[in-house]
């Protein structure tokens, strides 16, 4: 049996050296020219918590029944459903160092051994590291997770020691955002902690190959969605969605492929139940990606994403396919809901030009060919009506299959414990929570 490493990263998106930006990021820059790159890959919600209950479950974010933050009240109703959980059914000895935010209670995760301490990101890397270094008499299972590039307020961690930071004269910001000071300092901040990750996840690449376990070991590096800037994460468009997606090791996951074929986070569970020889459980709803390293060109044709709550409810659904993007907004505000969107000098640049009076159309349908950043709303023009039509029918099929709870329900009810932000309020930070229950009106 083979060992797996799951390495992820908070807010990461595909703002990494081997997605094409100008970010010094070597180590996982190496790590893809000698693995597979998956170009396409998305995440199946883009908040934090949700995202990785769905890809640890394989299932959609409705489906495996996690709405929101586990911080802020959420936990995963069937943790059995844990890929740990189930590995470890099948004897494997399941460790995690680092951060985690899909229970809210730890041992409930899966994890046989969890390797908790100081140091932050750094402490977890070289705990990850000591572990990978012990005689092991059972395949393993090592969870190992980064916080580096999620905002710490309104600013990032620093770059390495003895490394310069950024220059932000010299910084192009994100796709959706203009290019001013402001956004290229913030930008600049971003990059100065992907560098960071970066070397977070050196340290643990190091231990796997002086240890010899570079054959034996499929290494998984992904983040849970978007970076956080204004209209990326919390946002169903690719800049939301996308998500780096970078494996190593056995299967065929070798030799700096890159893969165009859509991917979603979900289907990593088949995925490694594909390449450990294990049996697929029933409630996994995604596929294995093994056939686009094997000469596939695709796996599936479309794939799906959705919000429930954040710091608010926002809900709303998702669906790409290689051609269209097309986003249904569930809830009655049209404007943004700013508590969704991290505190940053790119947020107050956009407030500060009235972002928060913009309205946000009841549908959205993009075509990504000619329109990839998302920017030109064609559901009101009569030209793409059959488009449009065939996205809603897929949707709602997709829907009706996956069971989701809005279809039949005024709201994705929250668990009692949930807090919920005020969507008036500016700040995630500075608003205050109430009961979701009060808050959203429900017995």
């Amino acid at each position: 049996m083979i060992n797996i490493i799951y390495i992820h990263s908070h807010d990461t998106g595909r703002y990494v050296q081997p997605y094409g930006h100008s970010i010094p990021t070597p180590r996982i820059q190496q790590f893809a020219e000698e693995g597979a790159l998956f170009r396409r890959a998305f995440c199946a919600n883009p908040t934090c918590s949700p995202s990785r209950a769905c890809l640890l479950t394989g299932q959609w974010a409705h489906s495996c029944g996690m709405g929101g933050l586990v911080n802020r009240g959420w936990s995963l109703p069937y943790p059995e459903r844990l890929l740990p959980a189930f590995l470890r059914e099948h004897g494997y000895q399941t460790v995690r160092t680092g951060i985690q935010h899909v229970v809210n209670d730890p041992q409930e995760g899966g994890y046989e051994r969890i390797d908790g301490g100081d140091g932050g990101d750094m402490g977890a890397a070289l705990r990850a590291a000591s572990f990978i270094a012990e005689s092991h008499d059972r395949p393993f299972f090592l969870d190992v997770g980064f916080g580096v590039t999620h905002r710490k307020g309104e600013g990032f961690d620093g770059p390495p020691e003895g490394v310069e930071p950024a220059d932000p004269r010299y910084v192009r910001p994100p796709s959706p955002l203009p290019d001013t000071p402001e956004t290229r300092a913030d930008m600049a901040f971003y990059m100065d902690s992907a560098r960071m990750l970066d070397a977070l996840v050196g340290t643990v690449l190091d231990a796997v190959d002086a240890h010899g376990l570079r054959d034996s070991t499929l290494v998984v590096c992904t983040t849970d969605h978007g970076i956080a800037f204004p209209r990326m994460k919390c946002n169903l468009t690719d800049h939301g969605m996308g998500v780096m997606l970078i494996l190593r090791g056995p299967g065929g996951f070798t030799g700096g492929q890159v893969v165009d074929g859509l991917t979603s986070h979900i289907d990593l569970f088949p995925t490694v139940c594909d390449v450990a020889g294990l049996a697929a459980p029933q409630w996994l709803q995604g596929v294995s990606l093994r056939p686009l390293v094997g000469g596939a060109d695709s796996v599936r044709d479309a794939v799906y994403g959705e919000i429930n709550y954040h710091v608010c409810y926002e809900p709303q659904r998702a669906l790409r396919t290689d051609r269209w993007k097309y986003i249904r907004r569930l809830h009655e505000r049209a404007c943004p809901v700013l508590p969704d969107c991290d505190d940053g000098q790119s947020k107050s640049y956009l407030m500060k030009h009235g972002w928060s009076e913009r309205e946000e159309a009841e549908e959205r349908l993009y075509d990504v060919l000619f329109d990839p950043d998302e920017a030109h709303n064609v559901a009101m023009d009569t030209a793409y009506a059959d488009v449009l039509k065939d996205m809603r029918q897929q949707m709602q099929t997709w829907r009706e299959e996956t069971g989701d709870p809005l279809l039949s329900e005024p709201i994705f009810v929250p668990p009692a414990t949930a807090q919920i932000a005020d969507p008036g309020e500016r700040s995630p930070h500075s608003a205050p929570a109430h009961s979701a229950r009060i808050f959203l009106g429900v017995d």
